[in-house]
């Protein structure tokens, strides 16, 4: 073939040679990509991280060397759901009203909760999301599914709640206690809840939990409450600063609130 199109066999072999080095490269870097989003990413994220660094790749060739390398993201594998055995009865209505695009930092928070193996018992996450961003903004984890839990999670936030407006939640009894009625009222921030049977409600909160299920919590057990707490801090930070988020146009929550930010102060 070189000899009828007149080319150097040594032509030939180099840009196969070229080809084959580009392909290890690029391998190694979807390989690194996918271990350093701790295996969760799938075709477009990577794509987006390659993109970053200046590699225009199609999302077919970036699925066949994951299939190469055995890489399957954890968001093949199905998740259990437990029921929801209790109920709250409050007349509140749901206020939110499916609004889950905000225009205003800190104007809603939703939140919910969910499981975790520590040692040979179950123990509990709860997690604040800012629906401007989508950031945690505060978390807490312990043994029991109770309002102090939600109340610690409040705690942990480094905002000022006074800017909160409205916070929303399922009717889980754990969200309707004096408890917390009381630190809401000395915040003056007003109440939020799903109608019964309609987890659509907080479809923001749901969608964050099955996340979290997922990266976090899915194969892992913690020998005690120290170890889950110090793995839990790691991933919040991880969650807000480094991991891209496709409903942020693959930002992190911390990308995404400095841009409208900035502007913001150019207007």
């Amino acid at each position: 073939m070189c000899d009828v199109l007149q080319i150097p066999r040594s032509t030939y072999y180099y840009e196969a040679k070229e080809r084959d080095n580009q392909e290890k490269e690029l391998t190694k870097l979807v390989v690194e990509i996918f271990k350093n989003s701790r295996n969760i990413y799938g075709q477009r994220k990577i794509k987006v991280e390659l993109q970053k660094l200046g590699w225009q790749v199609s999302r077919r060739r970036i699925g066949r060397i994951m299939k190469e390398q055995g890489l399957v993201s954890k968001y093949t594998v199905a998740q259990f759901k437990p029921t929801k055995l209790k109920v709250n009865e409050s007349e509140i209505g749901n206020v939110l009203n499916r609004e889950f695009n905000q225009d205003k930092e800190l104007k809603v928070v939703v939140s919910d909760l969910t499981y975790v193996r520590v040692g040979h018992k179950w123990h509990y996450i709860c997690v604040l999301v800012d629906l401007y961003n989508r950031e945690m903004i505060g978390y807490s984890s312990g043994p029991q599914k109770t309002a102090a839990l939600v109340q610690r999670a409040f705690a942990s936030v480094p905002y000022n709640l006074n800017q909160l407006e409205l916070f929303h939640t399922d009717r889980g009894s754990e969200f309707k206690n004096q408890l917390i009625d009381d630190a809401l009222e000395a915040f003056g921030i007003k109440r939020s809840l799903s109608e019964k049977g309609t987890p659509y409600d907080n479809a923001v909160a749901e969608a964050m939990f099955k996340t979290i299920k997922t990266e976090f919590v899915n194969g892992a057990v913690f020998p005690c409450q120290e170890a889950l707490d110090l793995a839990l801090f790691d991933y919040v930070n991880w969650f807000n600063n480094i991991r891209i988020h496709g409903s942020l146009n693959y930002r992190t929550p911390a990308e995404y609130k400095r841009e409208q930010k900035a502007k913001s102060s150019v207007i």
